[in-house]
Parts: C-alpha cells; structure tokens; sequence
C-alpha cells in the first residue's frame, strides 16, 4: 500500500508525513494487500488568514479493482483532522469490505 501526499496553502514537513503515514496505517494497515495506494490531500482553506475548521483533509483509498473510497473532514488542528480522516476512513474500508464479504 503506497500512502502519497499532497498540500495546498500548507507546507509539508517531515512531522505531518510521518503522522499521515501513522495514522493511515493503524486505520486500515490490516487492509494493506487489498488497497494498491491511498492519497491524503492536505488543503488550507483560507490560506491568507487564520480561522475555524480551515483546515482540510481529504482521504481516498483505492482498493484492487473496486471504485476509491473517499473521506474528508475540516477543522482547526490540522494533526487532529489527519487522525479524524484517517478514523473514518478505517471505518468506511472496513463498512466496504465486511459488506462485500457478506455477499460472498
């Protein structure tokens, strides 16, 4: 499973890369020979001032020949949304998987 990253309106540092990588892999690491690559999407919606819930983080795992499944979530702590999007998108994978192994 290969995490990419990719920023606008924030810089990325070596501290948010690891903290993505952390917090994907605990969300859906168990997943990881079903999932060819996830892509986190850091975005400061507001760049140009402080304010509340700027802060963006869009999550989408692409699954082995199923569609991606897409999360996001805003807020002000931007290490904080990174672990929120990466709790629900654990939740949405695992919601997708059961579900299909259920069909089966």
């Amino acid at each position: 499973m290969k995490i990419e990253v990719s920023t606008r309106g924030i810089k990325s540092t070596d501290a948010i890369t690891a903290h993505i990588d952390k917090a994907v892999t605990h969300a859906v690491g168990r997943f990881s020979d079903r999932i060819t690559r996830v892509e986190v999407h850091l975005g400061d919606e507001n760049s140009h001032k402080p304010g509340p819930h700027d802060k963006r983080v869009m999550i989408e795992a692409r699954p082995a020949g199923m569609d991606p499944i897409a999360v996001e979530t805003h807020g002000d702590d931007l290490y904080g949304v990174i672990t929120d999007a990466a709790g629900k998108l654990g939740r949405a994978v695992t919601k997708k998987f059961e579900k299909l192994a259920s069909n089966h």
